[in-house]
């Protein structure tokens, strides 16, 4: 485990565009640290630009660095598999590359063993009328997306894709763990 201090975990999340997953993550009680970057690829330290080609294997995702005295490892993930679609193959609706695609990179084995399970009670419940194409992989090759992506939402609520895309993911966050939320 990381971050010893206070006993905090770290998880790092893929579902599509990292804006919207930061949006969703920065109002929920207990994630302390919430950080876009790049993972799982090949390339070091590539540029926002270098990922949007497809070529690096970087996925954009979110580190989260939670609390779990006050939000579990399951419930960061139940907040995932409502957030974003787990069923399409490098893509999240408009959004298409394998820099889309779902993906859960685990820092700590047993975050491995809590997305399995999640995944497998899922698909036996069928849920969804599709497989689950998540990866669920070690975390490797990370590393912070530039300043500009950081706070993205928050620093602009009004732009085209925050309206469209990342706040109603916000609310639909709110409706579905109103206990979870930030007040």
């Amino acid at each position: 485990m990381e971050n010893t201090a206070k006993s905090l975990q770290t998880i790092t999340l893929g579902g599509g565009c990292f804006w919207c997953t930061e949006a969703v993550y920065v109002a929920v009680q207990g994630i302390e640290d919430v950080e876009s970057g790049y993972s799982n690829g090949e390339a070091i330290n590539p540029t926002y630009e270098q990922v949007c080609t497809g070529r690096t294997g970087h996925n954009e995702v979110v580190k989260l660095v939670y609390d779990p005295a006050v939000i579990s490892t399951r419930e960061v993930l139940e907040i995932f598999f409502v957030i974003h679609d787990p069923t399409t193959l490098n893509r999240q609706g408009n959004d298409s590359g394998t820099q889309y695609r779902s993906g859960i990179y685990f820092h700590a084995p047993e975050q491995k063993q809590v997305a399995d399970e999640i995944i497998a009670e899922l698909t036996a419940s069928k849920h969804y009328s599709s497989k689950i194409v998540t990866e669920v992989l070690p975390v490797r090759n990370y590393s912070a997306a530039e300043e500009y992506h950081q706070d993205f939402f928050a620093r602009n609520p009004d732009q085209g894709y925050c309206m469209a895309v990342a706040a109603p993911k916000v609310a639909k966050f709110r409706k579905t763990f109103a206990r979870l939320a930030k007040a």
